[in-house]
């Protein structure tokens, strides 16, 4: 894991969390499925003025009502209180009540009118003779609130069918404007400035609206389990505060920079000037962005002051790239790496190199040098050739290449590892001090890399994958650092994920070359990549070749 002496500011415990639950109050209607939401007081402590889902804190009188509500056999004891919590917080906020009488009818609103909103709740329902119908509510989501917060909650979001013969009627004291609406016109509001609703809110309902009917929602809900589980992390997007779940491409880079989720970083792709990740870690990416290098090629600076600099991937030969990365080390490059050497990586070396050596010092270029099979544009030969395991660190590299006393200063340790399958030569290195893997084109952000034989080989891809995963339990690696793209979190699951992509994949290929054993690649494309934007058949028609190969050579 990273080094708290490297972070770029000091953490701070996020405020701790209190139990709560919330409610979606779901009805068909005309149009599809409808959604109940209130407008919060002005004056709330929390999301004032916010439209959402009924709910609150969950009290310690909620578990002990088990007795007086029904329940699934397959509803545990956490998620039989959560409904409690949410039914009755439905009822003090907007008078719904998910009871029933004796003979399985759910109460009416004149049952309701004859309840006190405001006095113990699982008491009255019991001398009436109600049970609770917590065997109705199902689990749909958990969100636990960003860490950035001031009050924060672990609150899960769950789902019920709204009762025939009751109406909403806002308490007037917490809640205002109860009002049912489709998830897609509630998301269409809010976009218009007509609506506030928070970040978990927008996600919910944007998953909401792609069920047709409430029955659909409850039958997807059926497992107990949360569809998804998600913390948000915030940070700065063109000045403004921008929010992340998990499976999107800047969270793990606001997870690197900042554990604690303190607002700080900016993600704005820029590239007139170095991005700072840690205290001995900075990002320039070229000015080459495009179908295939995405936001542009990310040259990585490993080291500091003191200790010198590595420079990674110095990116093409442009002038102002290299010399922005020059000026972002001061000078001090004690060595330079490519991952492979494609035009978007490498020749940018010997310019770099050039501008060094101006100065009166000259780091030698290393890497592996490219194999016969790579493209004309492709060649490469490194000053200094790197082995499989060797650890590179900034202030025992001396400036011709060889191996200076550290006296104890190196604390910037690079560990290569050999990783054919993008290309021939294609290595990863890894910060060992601190975790991270810097995957070159191995594995990117945001999209799986192309497999391009003859120098590519998929074969080769695959067990350079394993080759990394081990390499995250050797080493603790917990982020990854590509080419192209924001930092990825959680790494050896991406690692599993992009293995398991790239199978599943191959299995529709497999298919594919069945149905037409007599078709050719173009014939394939299409079928096997009709996931895919049409624009980008040309390039996944090199993928498809690799897995062809591998498919006949198996």
């Amino acid at each position: 894991m990273v080094r708290p002496n490297q972070l770029l500011q000091s953490t701070r415990e996020p405020v701790p969390l209190r139990d709560a639950a919330t409610v979606l109050l779901l009805r068909d209607g005309p149009q599809g499925i409808e959604v109940l939401m209130t407008r919060r007081s002005m004056t709330a402590s929390f999301a004032p003025g916010a439209y959402v889902f009924p709910g609150g804190g969950i009290d310690a009188a909620d578990s002990a009502a088990h007795s007086q509500s029904t329940r699934r056999s397959t509803q545990n004891d956490l998620h039989l209180t959560q409904a409690i919590a949410a039914i009755r917080e439905s009822f003090e906020e907007l008078g719904v009540l998910l009871a029933k009488h004796g003979d399985g009818s759910y109460v009416n609103t004149a049952d309701i009118a004859a309840l006190d909103r405001k006095a113990p709740f699982a008491a009255q329902c019991k001398a009436r003779g109600l049970t609770l119908a917590g065997s109705d509510v199902f689990v749909l989501a958990h969100w636990v609130t960003d860490r950035d917060m001031p009050r924060r909650f672990d609150v899960p979001f769950l789902v019920a069918r709204m009762p025939e013969g009751q109406e909403p009627v806002a308490d007037e004291a917490e809640q205002f404007e109860p009002e049912w609406i489709r998830p897609v016109d509630a998301l269409a509001k809010h976009a218009a400035g007509n609506f506030l609703i928070i970040f978990p809110t927008i996600r919910t309902l944007q998953r909401l609206q792609h069920y047709a009917t409430v029955a659909a929602v409850l039958a997807a809900c059926a497992s107990e389990k949360p569809l998804w589980t998600s913390c948000p992390r915030a940070g700065f997007l063109y000045g403004r505060e921008a929010r992340y779940m998990e499976h999107e491409s800047p969270y793990g880079e606001l997870e690197l920079v900042s554990p604690d989720g303190q607002i700080v970083h900016h993600l704005d792709w820029q590239t007139d000037k170095p991005v700072k990740l840690l205290k001995n870690l900075m990002r320039l990416t070229a000015p080459n962005p495009g179908v295939m290098t995405g936001p542009g090629t990310n040259s990585y600076l490993v080291g500091d002051a003191s200790s010198g600099y590595i420079a990674i991937d110095p990116g093409p030969a442009d002038v102002d790239h290299v010399q922005r990365l020059y000026n972002a080390a001061d000078g001090n490059i004690r060595l330079i790496v490519c991952t492979h050497s494609h035009p978007d990586h490498s020749p940018g070396a010997r310019p770099l190199q050039a501008l060094c050596e101006a100065a009166g010092k000259r780091p030698l270029i290393a890497g592996l040098p490219s194999k016969a099979t790579a493209r004309a544009d492709s060649t490469f030969t490194p000053d200094r050739l790197l082995l499989n395991s060797e650890l590179l660190a900034p202030v025992s590299i001396g400036l011709q290449g060889h191996l200076t006393p550290e006296n104890g200063q190196n604390s910037h340790t690079l560990k290569v590892i050999y990783t054919p399958g993008h290309a021939a030569n294609h290595l990863c290195l890894v910060l060992v001090e601190d975790g991270l893997l810097l995957s070159g084109d191995h594995i990117l952000n945001g999209s799986t890399t192309v497999i391009n034989p003859p120098d590519g080989n998929m074969n080769a891809y695959l067990d350079s994958l394993d080759v990394l995963s081990a390499a995250c339990d050797e080493h603790g690696i917990a982020f990854i650092l590509p080419a192209h793209g924001y930092a990825i979190g959680q790494a050896k699951t991406a690692i599993a994920q992009l293995k398991a992509h790239r199978l599943k994949r191959e299995a529709k290929i497999i298919a594919v070359m069945q149905a037409m054993p007599d078709g050719t690649l173009d014939d394939w494309v299409p079928l096997a990549y009709d996931d895919v934007d049409e624009r980008i058949w040309p390039v996944a028609k090199r993928s498809l070749l690799a897995h062809v190969e591998r498919i006949q050579g198996s």
